[in-house]
This record gives C-alpha cells, sequence and structure tokens, in this order.
C-alpha cells in the first residue's frame, strides 16, 4: 500500500524541479498510512474498500496540498479527508437500490469464514487483532458506528476533542458524549474480565 501511495505522491511532484515543499510534505503526509488503514478498516470493515479509501485519502490530500496550512497539524488533516471521504461513499451507497439474492445469501452464510469478522485475514487485520484483545476486540466492533469511530480516534489515534470534532463534522460537545457513552458501553461489556471487589 505504501509502494502505491509513493507512486501517486511521486506523479503529483513539480516538474520544474521545484519539488522539495512538495516532497516534504507528501513524506510527512505519507508517515501516517498505517494508521489511516487502521481507521479506514474500522469505518469499512472490508481491507480492500480500507485500502481504496486511504488511497483516495491520499488522492484528495496530494491534489489539495496547496490548501493545507503550514503549522497545522498534517495528520489530523489527512483524518478529516479520509472520513469526509468514506461519509461521502457511505451516501452514496445508501442511494443506490441493492437486489438481494437470498439463496446466495444462505449459501455464504453456511460457509465458514477466512476470520473472526468475515473479512479475509490479511497481515494488517492480523496485526490489528494481536493489539488488541479477542475480548476488547469484539467489544470494539460491537459498539454503534458513531461511538466506535469517537473512541477509537480518541483512544487509539490519540487526536483532541477539537480534531475528531473536525473530522467528523460534530460538536465538540458531541465527540466528547460520543466518547464517554463508547466508553461506559465498553466497560460494561468489558467488566466480567475483571470484576471489581467493593
Amino acid at each position: 500500500m505504501a509502494r502505491a501511495l509513493g507512486r501517486i505522491g511521486g506523479r503529483l511532484a513539480s516538474p520544474d524541479g521545484q519539488s522539495g515543499g512538495k516532497a516534504a510534505f507528501e513524506a510527512e503526509a505519507l508517515s501516517s498510512v498505517d494508521s489511516l488503514y487502521r481507521t479506514a478498516l474500522r469505518l469499512t470493515r472490508s481491507p480492500a474498500d480500507a485500502e481504496d479509501l486511504v488511497q483516495d485519502t491520499y488522492l484528495k490530500a496530494f491534489r489539495a496540498a496547496d490548501s493545507f496550512r503550514p503549522g497545522t497539524n498534517l495528520r489530523a488533516w489527512l483524518f478529516t479527508i479520509l472520513h469526509n471521504t468514506a461519509r461521502n461513499r457511505a451516501r452514496d451507497r445508501a442511494r443506490d437500490t441493492v437486489a438481494i439474492d437470498s439463496e446466495t445469501v444462505e449459501q455464504a452464510a453456511e460457509q465458514p469464514t477466512a476470520s473472526r469478522n468475515g473479512t479475509v485475514a490479511t497481515p494488517e487485520t492480523l496485526l490489528i487483532d494481536e493489539a488488541l484483545t479477542p475480548e476488547l476486540q469484539a467489544a470494539v466492533d460491537q459498539l454503534p458506528d458513531a461511538f466506535r469511530q469517537a473512541v477509537w480516534l480518541r483512544d487509539v489515534e490519540e487526536f483532541t476533542y477539537a480534531e475528531i470534532a473536525e473530522m467528523l463534522g460534530i460538536p465538540v460537545g458531541t465527540v466528547m458524549s460520543r466518547i464517554s457513552r463508547g466508553r461506559r458501553l465498553l466497560f460494561e461489556r468489558l467488566k466480567h474480565l475483571n470484576p471489581v471487589h467493593v
């Protein structure tokens, strides 16, 4: 994935040799590829869709590099682009009509899956699965999307409340509420693992 993104960035370099600033921008932007992919995987729950989302994010970021304000948080800017792109894709998909073949669905349900969440196991998904205990991973996966996104961006990616609010396009108070409620749900689902004795 990083190799493919490097090629995208290289094609966007200035032909007249003035790519010093652009090269530094691209290098700094590409240093966030792993965390963007992890978040994209959380949003899409599909490695192929996550890769596409990250590539679209970088393509948009490199095209809009001139609009980035130096001195601001580049990583937060990239995550904002990622979330906006994911939101637009979800909205576009919701508009599409879906035809369901119930026989195909039943056959797919009877077949064993390659990984815990129904996706094909890749090195990235294996790494993420190993980073979180199975219980925590399952509890995070079961959170409603809004809570999962907010908790993930705060507790795993370590963004500030203001940065998360900008990424998700919601007020800071809403971010704080979602994180609080998401953490509470996680606690409720995981408290049986380490019971508190009073």
